[in-house]
């Protein structure tokens, strides 16, 4: 069976080339969502095996986020993205419940190490 995943990014172009990556790695994106309350309210209703998570975003953002999948499961398994230079946030995202983290820009490999690290937790 395939891992489903939701994507969350404010910025489309960033979303593609996520779903890319994920997709072109054999996994399934099954939504994507602009914002932390999108993606809490899109965690609800498609249950993704896996979240990856933009840390800036506008009305919720990603450490938000974070917190209200983690209400709504704390088994959530969510992949913080960051840009360089916010460490502090990662720090607090994964201090809310985000199990791993990749840099801006994306690597392929990183992505594919960052899933399997999370997905076989």
């Amino acid at each position: 069976m395939s891992i489903r995943i939701l994507i969350v990014d404010d910025a489309t172009f960033m979303r593609m080339m996520i779903k890319n990556i994920v997709t072109k790695l054999g996994y399934e994106v099954v939504g994507e969502a602009e914002n932390g309350k999108q993606a809490a309210e899109l965690y609800s209703e498609l249950k993704p095996d896996l979240v990856t998570m933009d840390i800036t975003m506008p009305e919720m953002d990603g450490i938000e986020g974070v917190k209200a999948i983690k209400r709504i499961d704390p088994n959530a398994k969510i992949v913080m993205c960051s840009a360089m230079g916010q460490q502090s946030m990662v720090m607090e995202a994964i201090q809310s419940g985000a199990m791993d983290f990749i840099v801006k820009p994306f690597k392929q490999d990183r992505i594919a190490q960052a899933i399997e690290r999370v997905m076989n937790r």
